[in-house]
């Protein structure tokens, strides 16, 4: 914690209060020993929306860090390999903030270094599935190599219990775009962070999916640390009863002219379904001429959910381009509905028409066509799971931010 003078602020007479909470979002304490963090209570800023006595064996307890089985594409310009932890890699993109990171960090025996070269598009997949019931630990550095050009699809599937960290170092001009799909099976818990270093004139692209699992929760964190870098971050999540998925988006911009667009919508249904997204934009006083805009937009299908979004803009600098932030969560647009049934259309086909086209606009924005064709197809399947939200219930409007 800072010190009471941080700010010009100091302790109450009583003695009662005698620490400031940190104030800005780059201040947060970082450490890649577990044993550097306190015990998580649940009150904390960062773990207060999740049900953390679910996750007390991730986020304190003695994790399995060894090597998992995995398929990946066939290409003359992608690698991928165990390394050691001394790789020079690991650690070059981010540090750990939280304690269910640091223990993944401190316990993982090997990491799995994903390496891309070559300036022509390539589409690659990297795919594991059923990594057990038992609690794990994994890391994994994704490196684009200057001026390479990829899409990357990391996909996850079957049964986990894991907590892990994902690195991407983008080298100078390269375009990345690295989609994060989590398909797990209905009991399945992942704790994932993902750090993003993005160098001179790169572009990383990074796009979360998230369809299956009890609790899925993935922190995005990606530092703007040279000039003219650009991060697009999107995310597409439909929870269902019981799930709780989570997003805390960091976007750190650090250097002249960067640019940021994060894009994160989602759908709930069913008793229970909860959702959680928290956006943070940092614009360095090193940052003169960003260019950034983030949004959250979730849409309520069904009584008993609840979505949490939270976004924060700080700027530290008045030589910029445009910030700015937008968040929102609501029911079904009566006028829209109005007017497919006025085309003949049933009202449920009506509405499921609504949720797909809400939804379609990230999926749209994924480059492999043959994923978004699966995608499509498990969001079909996802709302003829349950009846959606009857015209009857929809009394609340949007509420937005």
């Amino acid at each position: 914690m800072p010190t009471s003078e941080q700010h010009g602020l100091k302790a109450h007479s009583d003695g009662a209060w005698s620490a400031v909470p940190v104030q800005t979002r780059s201040e947060r304490f970082a450490s890649v020993e577990v044993s550097d963090f306190p015990a998580v209570t649940g009150r904390e800023a960062v773990w207060k929306y999740t049900p953390v006595a679910k996750l007390a064996d991730l986020i304190s307890g003695e994790l399995d860090g060894s090597a998992y089985e995995y398929t990946a594409t066939e290409h003359p310009d992608l690698t991928v390999a165990w390394v050691a932890r001394d790789d020079a890699r690991i650690g070059g993109a981010g540090v750990p903030e939280e304690r269910a990171s640091a223990n993944a960090w401190t316990s993982f025996d090997s990491a799995l270094a994903i390496t891309i070269r070559g300036e022509e598009q390539k589409e690659l997949t990297v795919s594991r599935s059923s990594l057990g019931s038992g609690a794990r630990a994994a890391h994994t550095v994704v490196t684009a190599e200057p001026f390479s050009n990829a899409v990357l699809i990391l996909e996850s599937s079957g049964g986990a219990r894991l907590s892990e960290n994902l690195e991407i170092i983008v080298g100078e001009g390269a375009q990345l775009t690295v989609v994060s799909v989590q398909q797990w099976d209905d009991d399945a818990v992942h704790l994932a962070s993902h750090f993003a270093r993005i160098a001179r004139d790169a572009k990383l692209k990074h796009v979360v999916v998230t369809l299956g699992g009890g609790i899925v929760r993935v922190n995005p964190s990606t530092h703007l640390a040279e000039q003219g870098a650009d991060v697009e971050a999107l995310g597409l999540y439909f929870a269902d009863a019981g799930q709780h998925f989570e997003q805390q988006v960091y976007v750190d911009h650090d250097a002249p002219n960067t640019r940021s667009r994060v894009t994160y919508k989602g759908a709930l249904q069913g008793e229970g379904a909860r959702t959680v997204w928290i956006g943070d934009v940092l614009i360095r006083q090193s940052a003169p001429g960003t260019d950034s805009y983030e949004q959250n937009r979730n849409l309520v299908l069904s009584e008993g959910t609840r979505a949490d979004s939270v976004p924060n803009l700080e700027i530290e600098t008045g030589d910029i381009l445009g910030a700015g932030h937008a968040s929102a969560t609501g029911r079904f647009d009566d006028e829209q509905l109005f007017y497919l049934q006025s085309r003949g259309i049933r009202e449920d086909e009506a509405r499921r028409l609504v949720v797909r086209g809400f939804l379609v606009e990230v999926v749209q924005q994924i480059p492999s066509e043959q994923l978004r064709e699966r995608l499509l197809e498990a969001l079909e399947a996802e709302l003829a799971q349950a009846p959606l939200l009857a015209a009857s219930q929809r009394a609340q409007p949007e509420a937005a931010v």
